[in-house]
């Protein structure tokens, strides 16, 4: 019989883990920081493993990482009608509903602000939640 364990699918934080080890340049230590201050933001929140990549979801998706050759994409989904006061958003600005932030190497993560955006997102998806 085998082991349940060793046959198993790996859970989406598992996949999230093994995609920066994947990484062995700056933007999987990019990932990692951007994965850390999500957690920390929104403990409620939940790793999911969709499109390929790590998304982050309570109540509703909440927001998505997405690795590139020159950046680290951190796209919002609802992030047109969140409030961002340090200007983070840099891509996406056409966008009806999402917004990003991405990130190339070297670029500086202003945590505390990004902490901001995810808290907005979660309390924007529990807002909408209590409505329907």
């Amino acid at each position: 019989m085998k082991g349940s364990h060793s046959a198993a699918e790996p859970t989406p934080s598992e996949r999230i883990t093994q995609q920066i080890d994947d990484l062995p340049d700056w933007r999987g230590k990019a990932l990692a920081r951007l994965r850390k201050l999500v957690l920390e933001a929104a403990p409620e929140i939940t790793e999911e493993w969709k499109w390929g990549t790590a998304v982050w979801t309570h109540k509703g998706l909440v927001c998505s990482a997405g690795v590139f050759k020159d950046h680290v994409k951190l796209n919002f989904f609802k992030g047109a009608s969140l409030k961002d006061p340090k200007g983070l958003f840099n891509a996406g600005l056409d966008a009806k509903a999402t917004r990003a932030i991405d990130f190339g190497q070297g670029d500086a993560m202003q945590a505390a602000a990004l902490k901001d955006l995810v808290r907005a997102a979660v309390a924007l998806n529990s807002s909408a939640a209590k409505t329907r």
